[in-house]
């Protein structure tokens, strides 16, 4: 009987055992990256550099989600004034946490929202519980549109100008800091 199988030699054998070191050293150099960037405020996690930055918006229409009427992109397109179009859910915890300062907000930006792949009945009551900042809501139920807008995760909010063109969009809950630093001076600059 021929065997055509002969051990690995010394050299395989040792870049065979030092692959894994290899690949655990680039792991470690790319988190340690991360992190620095994080700890000097040059890396944030929540910035995704969405693809739709200053372009119109993705074609769709979406069906009401009581207690509103739902929308879609012509309704966008034919705005004069900046609009806020926020994606959330019911079952979303920092949906819940940044209810408070949207309902805030609203005075000084509509704010259109989109349920998101989420029960009518539920979505009715999230915004019957947290207070609804929203002038329309639609419901995304199967997250099709969503994948459209570019959207990762719930919350996201995307700043649509004059036009229905996205001007700006976090993947992150509204602060109140961030209203104030980013929000409302690109909406006053979108109001000119």
């Amino acid at each position: 009987m021929n065997d055509n199988t002969s051990p690995p030699s010394p050299t395989r054998r040792r870049l065979l055992m030092a692959t894994p070191l290899v690949l655990a050293g680039a792991t470690g150099v790319a988190f340690w990256r991360m992190l620095s960037g994080m700890s000097h405020g040059s890396f944030d996690p929540h910035d995704i550099h969405a693809p739709v930055l200053d372009k119109p918006v993705p074609d769709f229409t979406l069906p009401d989600q009581p207690p509103s009427q739902g929308f879609g992109a012509a309704d966008l397109r034919a705005l004069k004034t900046p609009v806020l179009v926020n994606y959330f859910a019911s079952w979303c915890i920092p949906c819940v946490a940044e209810m408070p300062t949207l309902n805030a907000l609203k005075t000084q930006v509509p704010i259109w929202g989109i349920a998101y792949k989420d029960r009518p009945e539920h979505a009715l009551g999230f915004v019957q519980r947290a207070g609804n900042p929203y002038a329309r809501i639609a419901a995304d139920h199967d997250g099709l549109a969503a994948i459209d807008w570019g959207v990762s995760g719930v919350p996201e909010t995307f700043l649509i100008g004059p036009g229905g063109i996205i001007r700006w969009h976090t993947a992150a809950p509204i602060t109140e800091d961030l209203i104030r630093t980013t929000i409302l001076p690109l909406v006053d600059r979108l109001k000119q």
